[in-house]
């Protein structure tokens, strides 16, 4: 069950406008403000696993290839951490409302499956993203993701509530989100805004998964210190080719759920994407044998490639 630090009245007075605005509501307004106020953490790729959109990673303080690990560009999709204050498992997930209900699952046994020998310690979560955009799809994939927690029954406390209304700013009388990112620090838990100029390993392919319809999944396996991703499989479709030739406007507008909030390399991103499809029309070719691409961390810092024999 979810447990609401600082009052559960936040979620009717923030979500469903009910009054009268109370003490507790007002102190979970005031921890957001807290974390939007944080400085913004420009991370070192030697120690980070970044986290795409429908991916999530865990891992323990005992990795020693592993020490942030992070997300960013989220505008109306959520980021999750879960983490255990025992044994200091922690979980990142980059939520899209895709199939929300059967991914905060995934997420509370990655951290469970890495806690079973710890019996001191509680499940603390920390959500972050959305705004108050038009569709209201950022106030939709709140609500989703806070019942889903609530359902688990597991006994877990929302720590940070830093989401949609409460991630909002209005530029120029355009909303937007004020974080688009976040890091974790594995050896300790503290969770800050964050951006993260490197976004690999295999960050075409990854993107290409997620823009064909991949479903949300675990992409690092802490027991080896392995980067792991696919067999992802996609069917050719020569007509993406249309986009590369569309100005930024009509592919922000048909491409975004968030057409004026995205970042400024949003369409640069997906025309990669695109490219990277056309490029590779046959998925098998990318996984020799079916088999998974994996990469670990090199002494340098730098994740490499796995070749398997």
């Amino acid at each position: 069950k979810l447990q609401i630090v600082a009052g559960s009245f936040v979620l009717f007075s923030l979500f469903y406008h009910f009054e009268p605005f109370n003490y507790f509501a007002f102190m979970s307004q005031e921890k957001a403000k807290a974390f939007r106020s944080k400085p913004l953490v420009d991370v070192d790729p030697k120690c980070l696993l970044y986290v795409h959109q429908r991916e999530f990673a865990a891992t323990t303080p005992a990795d020693k290839c592993v020490s942030v690990i992070g997300s960013d560009d989220a505008t109306t999709c959520h980021l999750v951490v879960l983490r255990h204050t025992g044994s200091g498992a922690v979980c990142l997930g980059h939520c899209d409302g895709s199939s929300t209900w059967s991914e905060v699952p995934l997420l509370v046994k990655a951290v469970t499956s890495l806690s079973d020998a710890c019996k001191e310690g509680r499940l603390e979560l920390h959500l972050v993203g959305g705004f108050n955009d038009d569709s209201t799809t950022s106030h939709n994939l709140s609500l989703d993701i806070l019942a889903a927690f609530q359902v688990q029954k597991e006994d877990i406390h929302l720590e940070t509530c830093c989401i949609t209304e409460m991630n909002d700013v209005v530029v120029n009388g355009t909303h937007r989100p004020v974080v688009y990112g976040i890091g974790v620090d594995v050896k300790t838990g503290d969770v800050y805004p964050a951006s993260f100029p490197h976004k690999g390993p295999a960050e075409e392919l990854r993107s290409a998964r997620t823009f064909t319809g991949g479903e949300m999944v675990n992409i690092y396996d802490s027991s080896r210190g392995l980067f792991q991703i696919g067999p992802c499989t996609w069917s050719q479709n020569l007509d993406i080719a249309f986009w590369l030739s569309q100005n930024d406007d009509t592919i922000l507008k048909y491409l975004s759920t968030s057409p004026r909030a995205e970042p400024p390399h949003f369409v640069q991103h997906m025309k990669s994407t695109i490219q990277f499809l056309l490029d590779h029309p046959n998925s098998e070719s990318l996984f020799p044998g079916g088999q998974p691409q994996f990469y670990h961390r090199t002494e340098t810092g730098d994740w490499e490639r796995v070749v398997q024999s």
